[in-house]
């Protein structure tokens, strides 16, 4: 008889992954829990639910009352510690362990400026991201490039670790884990809103690697513009020119429509600012001589 598997699964990572087990080993699903994120413009949340319905497979919110029988339990972008009795629980973790254990991996790793990123599957453990390593999958980007486009290149690598693991677990192979050393690992901190915010007094190049690394699906980079919380959608790195007062934060000229403003170190055009609250596009600008907060 085939094991049973419970998803604990939230966003695109998750949904790309059931889609991929109801395509190959639906048989092994004994249903899927799923939570709402409302930092994400789009969490996937609806559309879990839907495939659910449309496949008939048992479908329960995160606070629901959950009937739990199954062998293995996958949490793909889960963000909260489960207690399950009798159930083997894997983590799928967006980094290649024991680097970057902890929370928004792939963030860290673009902020960074990695080259190349990766998922790790392992078992849960009492310390986060600390369990045995089943196995990893990674892939190599090139930047510049956006959050969105490294979660797209990241989630074959979800998919080919999870076909991997079902099929095992399909043919009767007791899965292995292999320790990690300790002595290698890093950590990625949590974040919040406050962690949103630009710091002009940095590099134009880090600058716009932050917008990108920030920008959909979460809500993007922010700042005040002349006191107005802001959200700075997309950006390009733009010739340093001689500042005889330099000001990091002020708008310097305009290239067309688009402001360029003054950095810790190098100059940054503005391709596309958003209100924070309406998400009305801000560009062209009402005024020249404005300040972006520090």
């Amino acid at each position: 008889m085939s094991p049973k598997i419970m998803l604990y699964i939230m966003g695109e990572k998750g949904y790309a992954v059931l889609d991929a087990i109801l395509q190959n080993y639906k048989h092994l699903i004994a249903g899927v829990i799923s939570e709402k994120d409302k930092s994400l413009k789009d969490d996937f949340y609806a559309s879990i639910q839907s495939k659910c319905a449309k496949e008939n497979i048992p479908f329960y919110h995160r606070q629901d009352n959950i009937e739990h029988h199954a062998t293995y339990a996958f949490a793909v972008g889960w963000r909260w510690l489960l207690y399950l009795e009798d159930t083997e629980i894997i983590i799928f973790h967006d980094s290649l362990l024991p680097k970057y254990r902890g929370f928004n991996p792939l963030v860290s790793y673009l902020l960074n400026e990695e080259t190349t990123i990766g998922v790790t599957a392992l078992f849960a453990h009492k310390d986060f991201d600390c369990g045995d390593i089943i196995d990893q999958k990674s892939t190599i980007i090139e930047y510049p490039i956006k959050l969105k486009e490294a979660i797209q290149k990241i989630i074959p690598c979800y998919v080919d670790l999870v076909l991997k693991i079902c099929k095992n677990l399909s043919a009767g192979t007791r899965l292995q884990g292999t320790p990690q050393l300790d002595d290698e690992a890093t950590y990625s901190l949590w974040r919040d809103e406050e962690d949103y915010n630009i710091d002009w007094t940095a590099d134009a190049m880090y600058i716009k690697r932050f917008i990108d690394s920030l920008g959909l699906p979460y809500k993007g980079a922010s700042t005040t513009l002349n006191g107005q919380k802001i959200r700075i959608i997309d950006s390009q790195v733009v010739p340093e020119r001689k500042i005889e007062n330099r000001s990091p934060g002020k708008i310097i000229f305009k290239q067309g429509e688009y402001p360029v403003v003054v950095c810790g170190q190098g100059l940054l055009k503005l391709l596309s600012i958003c209100d924070d609250e309406s998400g009305e596009e801000l560009i062209p600008l009402k005024k020249f001589r404005s300040r972006f907060g520090i």
